[in-house]
This record gives C-alpha cells, structure tokens and sequence, in this order.
C-alpha cells in the first residue's frame, strides 16, 4: 500500500527544512529538535484543521439549560498554533524562499 498524500507532504516538509538549515550552515542536535518540534505542531495543525472541516467552526454544545451552538475551540487552537509553527522557523533562520513571481499558483 502507497503512502498517503499527507505523509508525502510532510516527508517534503521535513526534507525541505532540513535542507534549509544545511544550506544556512545551521547544525547541531539542538536545531534537529526544533524541527521535530515544528513537525509535531505542523501534525497537530492538519488535525485541527480536519475537526473544523468536520464539525464546522461552530459545534453544538449540550448544557443543563439545553442545546447551544458554541465556537469550535479548534479555531482558535489553529491560530495560535500557527503564530507558534511561524515562531520557530524564525528560530531556526528559516525564511520563505523568494520566488520570481512566474508562478500559477492560486490565492
């Protein structure tokens, strides 16, 4: 059975910012961890991300008073997990690759 396209991603991903830190001449055990830490976060993101695809950015919150609609806490969760994942690659020196705007990517 082939790998998923979320594994495949983040083998990318990690190659890829392993590949960052050897090109800046940034080693040593210590910035090894914060890319496992930072590849730890990034499985949590996709996570969240899944429960808000799933239930919504709203969720049904059961109470002694009744049924309520409430935030999904996941929302919340994703943006602060976001700013913390953007906190580490400036740790690390990582920064996004500057392209020659010749790209068909979609906004």
């Amino acid at each position: 059975m082939g790998k998923s396209k979320i594994s495949i991603l983040r083998e990318a991903i990690l190659s890829d910012l392993t590949d960052q830190l050897d090109r800046n001449g940034t080693t040593g055990q210590y910035y090894s961890d914060l890319v496992k830490d930072y590849m730890k976060l990034w499985d949590t993101k996709n996570r969240l991300i899944l429960d808000i695809e799933l239930r919504g950015v709203t969720v049904e919150s059961v109470t002694s008073a009744g049924t309520n609609l409430k935030k999904n806490d996941s929302v919340d969760q994703l943006i602060k997990l976001n700013a913390q994942m953007l906190k580490l690659l400036d740790s690390l020196g990582i920064k996004p690759a500057q392209s020659d705007g010749d790209t068909d990517d979609e906004m």
